[in-house]
């Protein structure tokens, strides 16, 4: 069983893991916990019917007691009252800091769940079990974890490293095709920072991609995680090179916000890679051809490149909340080349807005 090794601070590391279903689970959690006596499986009511009893009795043999808890799906459930009612079975259950949580779901239930057992008595043992394609490339690895506030996204939250995270490729089956092209956007992201090889092996191979072969899905996300990896090991508490990861997403989260969550993350973040090549452009760091063949090529994977018209000013005014601002300025990332990705904090208002106006559909 091969994984990679996500490592921070030179103080630890953590597998992540990517197979084809479950059946190597309980030896994972065996071997790291040879004497759990308890585990809570967090989850929400959407995966908790696919996915919550096989899990129970994949891990029955790990541990003494293997209970769960339910909360409605969504990005609303995404708060601190959901973490507070977890807490609470917690401890109806006499769960201590030798126990282990387990996040059972999509980018949501992973940021809750791990913020959950970041928190809860100052910290016990979390393993993730990513069932979306977004979380299985993006969310679950790197530590971050949180709730939204104020309908502020992520605004509340830590990094708080797994003891592991396990992927099954064969659950992205039941996910519905907007999420799984939501999930597509994080990996376009990944070898638009980074590996433009990996990129042009994504748009060369797309239709495979989105029939979801086996063999495609694990290349991808091998080469996704490993990118991912590369940022989260260089920099895992953010301090510099991590912020490249935030690629689309100073836009994209503006737009989530003012659309109040009608459109997905990753539709979204596509939204905001096309504004943010578009700022790349205009300042010829990308050239005309360039920045097209990276917008249209969200297409084929049944992202958005544009939108209705909307209120620029609506937008822009979400970007002051944005959890990447310091108090040196807002952190930009653009890029100067496919597969390379460079921090800015120069990029004026007037460029944000006319980007944020690019993506309005024009009507002939």
């Amino acid at each position: 069983m091969d994984a990679l090794n996500i490592s921070y601070k030179n103080t630890g590391s953590y597998p992540v893991v990517i197979e084809k279903d479950y059946s190597s689970l309980c030896s994972y959690i065996s071997e790291m916990f040879p004497q759990l006596k308890r585990i809570c499986i967090v989850t929400d009511t959407n995966v908790s019917g696919l996915y919550l009893d096989s899990i129970k009795s994949a891990l029955s043999d790990c541990c003494e007691v293997v209970t769960e808890y339910i909360f409605e799906a969504g990005e609303c459930s995404k708060t601190l009252d959901t973490v507070k009612a977890c807490y609470d079975k917690l401890l109806a259950n006499d769960f201590n800091r030798r126990d282990l949580i387990i996040g059972l779901g999509g980018g949501v239930t992973g940021d809750v769940a791990a913020f959950i057992a970041s928190s809860y008595m100052r910290g016990c043992r979390f393993v993730n079990l990513p069932t979306s394609l977004l979380a299985m490339a993006d969310s679950s690895v790197g530590g971050k974890c949180g709730v939204d506030y104020d309908r502020y996204k992520n605004i509340v939250g830590s990094i708080y490293m797994p003891s592991l995270v396990y992927a099954a490729t064969d659950v992205l089956k039941t996910l519905p095709d907007r999420e799984f092209s939501s999930g597509m956007a994080e990996i376009l992201k990944a070898g638009l920072i980074r590996d433009g090889v990996f990129y042009e092996w994504l748009i060369t191979n797309f239709s495979e991609i989105m029939d979801k072969d086996a063999e495609a899905l694990k290349y991808m996300l091998d080469k996704a995680v490993s990118i991912k990896q590369y940022y989260v090991t260089k920099d895992p508490y953010e301090e510099g090179d991590r912020m490249i990861l935030n690629f689309g997403h100073t836009i994209g989260h503006a737009l989530e916000k003012f659309f109040d969550f009608k459109y997905l993350h990753g539709e979204c973040v596509a939204l905001g890679m096309a504004a943010a090549a578009y700022i790349s452009y205009k300042r010829s760091m990308l050239s005309n051809e360039e920045f097209y063949e990276i917008r249209d090529m969200f297409v084929p994977f049944d992202l958005p490149i544009s939108l209705e018209p909307f209120e620029i000013e609506g937008v822009y005014s979400n970007i002051g909340h944005d959890k990447k601002n310091t108090d040196t300025g807002l952190k930009f990332i653009l890029l100067k080349k496919i597969g390379k990705a460079v921090i800015v904090n120069d990029v004026s208002e007037d460029e944000i807005k006319e980007a944020i106006k690019n993506l309005i559909v024009e009507w002939d």
